[in-house]
């Protein structure tokens, strides 16, 4: 198990591209040689219009590659994937870092973003597939860990670059230690092991052996291997009786419920960019500086990206033990009560006439700490929780597809966000967070109901689960078939659970595995690939369906 969590922990190195990419360019955009060099001689600052463009065409390139990626993780497969995907973002950085003009920079950070769009999809969806179970959720933030380390770090190189006034070092610097990250994700890439449900969906039983041994850190002799190896042949067998998968099955309205599914992982995608956070990622320097604050933009940049990293760590932690959809709540409350804040604040004390220089100053300070707590809570709940739920929704047959669907709405509103926002803010200044409160106040009703709890159960667990037609606020107390069948063996009590109507059976109250369960129940609940033994049907995928 200690290789599976090592081998996750590289591929969530995927995030730290995308990260370190948001945090070089907001200070970019007020660098005195970056704005001669993209404006023109004599140009003080970068028109609203293009600062737009120039930050949402990595937005524009994600959008395109989180959909592309569909073609490549099963064609290439995940560890393919990545590899390509790593060559492509690479590429763009070349562009970039050559560029003496906005239509080069542009080019390549489009390109760039193709990359990363590609490696918000398959990164997720590598891990889902490789991690323990117990520790699934933990892995999965860590891509938002790298996501928070990639902007901490660029902004600590701005910091350190922003002096150099005359030279173009000054914006070069950060963009070329890319190509660094770029070889260092090529590299590490081809040590990975393939994914064993993507081997043996394609018929490749022995290199699926070979992956999961791997994985696990066993020989492929071993019984926990063999173990597992049979338990992923029978859930495959299952999810792939009706042949192979189209993009209209992601939206079916069978038994499976993959509209609601797919609704749920794209939803949660695009309510993440209407948080707020991007917005101080992608502007904060253009923004605080002119709030009025006494601080300088990169130090207010450096000091975020701190928080950030700093509250992004222990999400690991609260992830399994507050749960997904706690998270999202506490979260949504937290942030619109900071987005209301800083918006009233930063309106009245800031961007108003006839206010002192004290009070400006005062008032830029408030929306500061503001920031700072929404960014945190971000980082936190609503930053790692998304892309957690996006790695366990979907099942094998369709989860390239549904996740690419998904990381595409991240995209596709983050572009739209990054475009739009400085020309809006131009209109109508620090008032523009009472949009994002107004968001989060809807995201805080939607989570609750509509994402439900899948903490602590196997990806064919939570395919029960959308089957049995939980509702989300009831999601935390049901207890999957396999638990029961646990439960009843140890109790004695099989023949008692024998004559339960599977709809009351699936809406049971949750109750907590005792002691008395085996060893080998444990260590099987430790491995890499969880699947469904073959009595889960009878509940999961059988006449269940039929009776939502």
């Amino acid at each position: 198990m200690k290789r599976s969590i090592i081998f996750c922990i590289f591929a969530a190195f995927g995030g730290f591209l995308f990260g370190y990419d948001i945090g070089y360019i907001s200070g970019c955009l007020i660098m005195p040689d970056f704005i001669r060099q993209m404006q023109g001689m004599g140009a003080s600052e970068l028109t609203s219009q293009n600062q737009s463009i120039i930050t949402s065409l990595l937005s524009a390139g994600t959008f395109f590659g989180a959909l592309l990626q569909s073609l490549t993780s099963d064609s290439l497969g995940r560890k393919g994937s990545i590899l390509f995907w790593s060559a492509v973002f690479t590429a763009g950085v070349v562009v970039q870092v050559s560029s003496f003009g906005i239509p080069q920079l542009s080019a390549g950070r489009f390109v760039a973003g193709l990359g990363v769009g590609a490696l918000s999809a398959i990164v997720p969806l590598y891990i889902g597939e490789a991690a323990p179970k117990k520790l699934r959720g933990t892995l999965l933030v860590l891509y938002q860990v790298q996501i928070a380390t990639g902007i901490f770090l660029a902004y600590i190189v701005n910091l350190g670059t922003h002096n150099l006034v005359d030279s173009s070092a000054s914006w070069r610097v950060p963009i070329g230690l890319q190509l660094a990250w770029g070889f260092f994700l090529i590299g590490g890439s081809l040590l990975l092991p393939e994914s064993p449900r993507l081997l043996l969906g394609k018929g490749k039983e022995q290199a699926a052996i070979v992956a999961i041994a791997k994985l696990n850190d066993c020989e492929v002799d071993d019984k926990l291997t063999q173990d597992v190896m049979r338990e992923l042949e029978d859930a495959i067998k299952l999810e792939n009786e009706g042949g192979k998968a189209g993009w209209l099955e992601c939206i079916s309205f069978n038994s499976s419920m993959m509209w609601k599914r797919t609704l749920n992982g794209c939803m949660v995608q695009f309510l993440q960019q209407l948080n707020g956070q991007n917005f101080y990622y992608y502007y904060g320097p253009v923004f605080f500086q002119a709030a009025g604050t006494s601080l300088s933009s990169y130090s207010i940049q450096a000091i975020l990206g701190g928080i950030s990293l700093a509250m992004v760590i222990p999400a690991m932690w609260t992830i399994e033990h507050v749960g997904r959809r706690k998270s999202l709540l506490w979260g949504s409350c937290g942030q619109a009560i900071c987005a209301l804040v800083a918006g009233l604040v930063g309106h009245f004390y800031t961007d108003v006439a006839g206010v002192s220089e004290s009070k400006r100053q005062m008032g830029g300070n408030v929306l500061i700490a503001f920031a700072c707590i929404h960014v945190s809570l971000y980082s936190l709940f609503w930053g790692p929780t998304p892309w957690v739920i996006l790695g366990e929704t979907f099942p094998l047959r369709v989860r390239p597809k549904c996740i690419a669907l998904a990381a595409a709405t991240n995209w596709l509103w983050n572009f739209l966000l990054s475009y739009f926002s400085p020309l809006i803010a131009d209109d109508i200044g620090p008032l523009i967070l009472l949009v994002f409160c107004g968001c989060l106040v809807f995201a805080f009703f939607y989570v609750y109901f509509m994402i439900p709890e899948t903490r602590g159960i196997s990806l064919e667990e939570v395919d029960e689960l959308y089957r049995a037609n939980i509702p989300a606020w009831r999601s935390s107390t049901w207890v999957p078939s396999t638990q029961h069948s646990a439960i009843d063996t140890i109790e004695g009590n099989s023949s008692k659970h024998n004559h339960v109507d599977p709809r009351r059976q699936s809406e049971a109250t949750y109750i907590e595995p005792t002691s008395g369960v085996g060893a080998e129940k444990k260590r099987l609940d430790e491995h890499v690939e969880n699947a469904a033994p073959t009595a889960a049907p009878a509940i999961g995928h059988g006449e269940k369906g039929g009776g939502e």
